[in-house]
């Protein structure tokens, strides 16, 4: 096992490497506009000394080792627009911690509630009328089907409406009033809540047609404890490895669901620094989506190598 995630990490810190030198070298062929928040009213040679003094009049792979030996200090540079000169890493960490402690409980809440629905549309597509099946696949599939911004706008307009005042919802989101963050929750939710649920009832119908089940059914096993201790197991195993990547999911998606409800989080700031062309808050905001998305699909394998023991570790065709 130690061997199995010491190889999975260090071939997801290669895959980081190469990300952060593709980044960095495609942003230094940006206009230079984006390193300075007065570029127009600069002299040729204020111009000349500012980019020396940003280091960006060396060469490329001088650059990306300097880059790198800040990095590895956990300095990510100054914004040169978005607030002058000021250290990055404390204009993102309050942030951050707000766009994840928002996309842990979106993420808690789809599992709780995509699971289930999973299960119930199971257990339902093997009754006459299929209730609970058919409201799911047309929940699925409104879901997958109709663009995210779509149903993100549908549940802000009504929720803050009529709706919204008929159960005192109050409108403007404050940080410290979590009445303001169920409705921006729920949207970022959907998406997974909606994935869980159909995945789980195709692994769980897919288990339920195989071999050892139909026996366990002959030998006279209660059908609710096959569901459980052997269809349910098993069909879990393959959703485990999506659950660290979907918070990242969810914090993309809140690039749209922040600025919709004024969220001071993540999502809007990327948004922001982009519009202002804050070339070193960009790069710093990619830098950290890639190393949050490579670090969920290594999570994901690790546990999924935990949870299920017939995943070869060492072996060559258990590598993925």
């Amino acid at each position: 096992m130690l061997r199995y995630i010491l190889k999975r990490t260090l071939r997801s810190v290669g895959t980081l490497v190469v990300i952060i030198v593709i980044v960095f070298s495609l942003l230094r062929l940006m206009p230079i506009e984006g390193y300075f928040s007065n570029y127009e009213k600069m002299s040729p040679v204020q111009i000349r000394v500012g980019l020396e003094n940003l280091g960006l009049n060396k060469p490329l792979p001088v650059q990306l080792l300097n880059f790198f030996g800040k990095l590895l200090q956990g300095d990510l540079g100054l914004s040169n627009k978005y607030r002058m000169n000021y250290p990055i890493t404390k204009i993102i960490g309050p942030k951050m911690a707000l766009s994840l402690r928002m996309g842990l409980m979106s993420v808690a809440i789809a599992l709780a509630a995509g699971l289930s629905l999973g299960i119930l549309m199971e257990r339902s597509s093997k009754k006459k009328h299929r209730v609970f099946d058919r409201f799911g696949m047309v929940f699925i599939v409104l879901i997958q089907a109709i663009p995210a911004s779509i149903y993100h706008l549908f549940i802000q307009i009504y929720g803050t409406g009529a709706l919204g005042k008929a159960i005192n919802l109050p409108t403007l989101f404050k940080e410290d009033n979590y009445a303001t963050w169920i409705l921006p929750v729920i949207s970022l939710s959907l998406y997974s809540l909606a994935y869980y649920a159909m995945w789980l009832r195709r692994y769980m119908v897919d288990e339920g047609n195989k071999d050892y089940v139909l026996l366990a059914r002959a030998k006279g096993v209660a059908p609710g404890d096959i569901s459980r201790r052997h269809v349910f197991r098993n069909a879990i195993v393959p959703l485990i490895q999506y659950i660290p990547s979907s918070i990242l999911f969810t914090l993309m998606g809140s690039l749209y669901v922040e600025s919709l409800y004024s969220i001071p989080g993540m999502g809007g700031l990327l948004v922001d620094v982009i519009k202002r062309q804050d070339n070193t808050m960009v790069q710093a905001l990619v830098l950290i989506y890639a190393a949050l998305s490579v670090f969920g699909l290594l999570v994901g394998d690790i546990v999924m190598a935990l949870v299920d023991p017939r995943i070869s570790l060492n072996a060559r065709k258990g590598a993925r």
